[in-house]
């Protein structure tokens, strides 16, 4: 017997410490060679499943439509395009439907099954509410509530991105003026100052749009101060100085590439714009499953992400299709292509 109160002493013969080491040194080995395997079989380190693993969609076919008014809509567009189409579903996609009116006229007659709309464009445009809810959260649950009671359209789970509209200087004449807000803004141009206001058609006709800013911020804008452009056109012409003032939308990627400013919204005007899938209810009910394809792609959209996917097509010129397919493979929706 051990002496009390003295260590004891290692056996020489005890296997016990060896085998212990051994059995350590190949879980060490199957966890690392399990890692290797996710990361080689998704594209990227296994944070998200493959979008057939969650659903099967074999003998469902959609049509997606997307709005012709920015980069965004179309690569959301392509995202939707091919996540149906890895959960075996027949698609066709009509990224370039229309406008947004036009858009959503095509989903409730049935010219296209589905496209990612934004919450705050269906509160105040599609469901004429002007109560201010600054809770996307919220928002997303009063509209998906709404649309489907009313219109029957199905809201699934929306991105964490407030697209919302905005302006923007140039940064240098931001810095010169010292105009850093709309209220500045307003100020400006009420004082007769010069600089024009650039807009696109469809902000210019909108519930939601310039009438109602320039009414909430108290100015006016002179016939001969205000330019409609096309949308793609307001930023090379903002940052050219053609345009003091214009308007944009607050996740496309040539803000950042053409040194522009955006002015702060410091009455809130713009509502939160978070993008969702909306879904026409008997095209939904046909599978609910498509929900479990969109929802995790929804998930997977933040504010940087959605900047540097827009900026891939507005600033770098690339191709939405390209751009989309190649997301879904790096965040592991889709095999490495």
């Amino acid at each position: 017997m051990q002496p009390s109160g003295r260590p004891a002493e290692p056996d020489p013969h005890d296997r016990r410490p060896a085998i212990i080491a051994v059995a350590v040194a190949l879980l060490v080995v199957a966890v690392v060679l399990t890692l290797v395997f996710v990361r080689d079989s998704t594209g990227r380190d296994g944070d998200a499943p493959g979008l057939s693993t969650l659903a099967d969609l074999s003998g469902q076919t959609y049509v997606v439509g997307g709005k012709n008014i920015s980069e965004e809509q179309s690569i959301l567009c392509e995202i939707t395009v091919a996540a149906l189409q890895e959960a075996r579903a027949t698609v066709t996609g009509r990224c370039d439907t229309g406008s947004t009116e036009v858009t959503r006229r095509a989903l409730l007659d049935g010219g296209i099954d589905l496209y990612w709309e934004y919450t705050g464009t269906a509160w105040e445009v599609f469901l004429g509410q002007s109560q201010d809810i600054p809770d996307p959260a919220r928002l997303h649950d009063l509209v998906a509530q709404q649309d489907l009671r009313l219109n029957g359209v199905v809201w699934t789970d929306r991105a964490d991105v407030n697209d919302t509209y905005a302006f923007a200087m140039a940064d240098d004449r931001a810095t010169g003026t010292g105009i850093t807000s709309l209220s500045a803004m307003a100020a400006h141009v009420g004082s007769g100052a010069p600089g024009d206001v650039c807009v696109e058609r469809e902000y210019a006709t909108r519930p939601d749009g310039l009438a109602n800013m320039a009414r909430a911020y108290g100015f006016t804008i002179p016939p001969d101060r205000l330019r409609v452009l096309a949308a793609g056109d307001i930023y090379q012409a903002t940052a050219r100085g053609e345009c003091l003032f214009g308007e944009v939308y607050s996740t496309d990627g040539r803000i950042p590439g053409l040194d522009l400013r955006v002015l702060d919204d410091d009455k809130s005007y713009h509502s939160v714009y978070n993008p969702a899938p909306t879904i026409r209810q008997d095209v939904y009910d046909r599978d609910p499953d498509v929900a479990r394809v969109l929802d995790p792609i929804a998930g997977a959209l933040d504010y940087p992400t959605m900047v540097a996917l827009n900026g891939e097509v507005s600033a770098q010129g690339r191709d939405p299709r390209e751009v989309a397919r190649t997301w879904l493979a790096e965040k592991g929706f889709a095999p490495s292509r």
